[in-house]
């Protein structure tokens, strides 16, 4: 690892959150006045809780629409195209290099190609290009594809990822777990890789994201989706990520406590289709951390207890992600959270 590089975790992130505003050029058409409003509640829950939210909107008239009621100071409009909504992917990853806040724009393509990604790829150039990233802290790596979401830290070197998203062919070509660990330590400072070979969610588009399946936190712990019913197709896979999970050392040989996520009951689209709904999908700030529930009054709660042991400090935030789960996402996926000071006040 570069000493002079560091990877902070989430729970260190006390900027503002990037959000994507939905609209009829995105997936959301069918369904816009419900994506609204999900967006809405996921705006209004994050600035009662003392965050700052940029979104990026076709223009200030429509992003009114969920942004009446906030607080003045509290929500920044950036007029900036997009193809979807899944900011983790696609917004900046922020790194400290040498002293230096940097917000490293890594390519996007779509998940490996599955979606329309050319508005979405251009995110992070055109804040930099309208002075909301300022120029000398914007980092050009768009050769490398890596999306936000297939990666988690603890802030201290360790890094948790899968190899069925990281080395799929269709990013950067199929390269070797060396290779594109020895990127991810140039460009993130990290030194120790946990490579995680298992863990599937039905209906997931990212080739298994770690932020759908588990989460580093303080206290040298993991939590991860487990799943308890020996009939549900997943279960066979969950137990296998479990299994390897248990096995993992952080950078000092030691295990790690895990803490088991319950899996949500299956949910399923108008066709029949599993959604991916997963608890694992929260958001982490220094004051609170958003948790994504799913109309399960029992397993939500269960979900919300397990993550305060991770985050005794910290304020749980429970927000209906049902609607998200309808575009195959939730929560965290639909957030970037920046450092302070990472952008300029536009």
């Amino acid at each position: 690892m570069d000493n002079d590089i560091l990877y902070p975790a989430e729970w260190e992130c006390d900027g503002p959150v990037l959000l994507a505003l939905p609209h009829e050029d995105t997936d959301w058409a069918d369904i816009l006045p419900e994506a609204l409003d999900q967006f809405r509640r996921l705006i209004e829950a994050l600035v009662q809780n003392g965050e700052k939210v940029i979104l990026l909107a076709r223009s200030e008239a429509e992003a009114s629409a969920v942004t009446e009621g906030c607080p003045e100071g509290t929500v920044t409009v950036a007029q900036i195209p997009t193809n979807d909504t899944w900011t983790r992917d696609y917004g900046p990853i922020s790194v400290v290099r040498h002293g230096r806040l940097r917000a490293v724009d890594f390519g996007f393509n779509g998940w490996g190609l599955r979606f329309a990604a050319d508005r979405d790829n251009l995110v992070n150039l055109n804040m930099k290009e309208r002075g909301i990233l300022p120029l000398g802290q914007y980092r050009n790596r768009r050769d490398f594809i890596l999306e936000g979401g297939s990666v988690e830290t603890d802030g201290r070197g360790t890094l948790l990822t899968t190899t069925r998203c990281l080395l799929s062919p269709n990013r950067n070509g199929g390269g070797t777990r060396g290779e594109i660990g020895e990127i991810l330590s140039r460009e993130l400072g990290v030194d120790h890789i946990l490579w995680l070979d298992y863990g599937a969610l039905i209906g997931d588009d990212t080739d298994s994201h770690i932020d759908t399946l588990c989460r580093l936190a303080p206290g040298n712990m993991i939590l991860f989706t487990g799943c308890r019913d020996m009939d549900d197709p997943q279960f066979e896979e969950l137990l296998h990520m479990r299994a390897q999970l248990s096995m993992f050392r952080n950078a000092e040989g030691e295990p790690y406590n895990l803490l088991e996520l319950p899996l949500p009951d299956a949910v399923y689209d108008e066709e029949g289709n599993r959604l991916p709904a997963t608890y694992a999908n929260y958001l982490v700030t220094p004051r609170a951390v958003y948790m994504p529930v799913y109309g399960q009054p029992e397993k939500d709660e269960l979900a919300c207890q397990t993550v305060r042991v991770a985050f005794p400090d910290h304020k749980v935030v429970p927000v209906d992600c049902v609607t998200l789960t309808k575009q195959h996402g939730s929560l965290h996926c639909s957030t970037m959270t920046l450092p302070e000071n990472i952008v300029t006040a536009l």
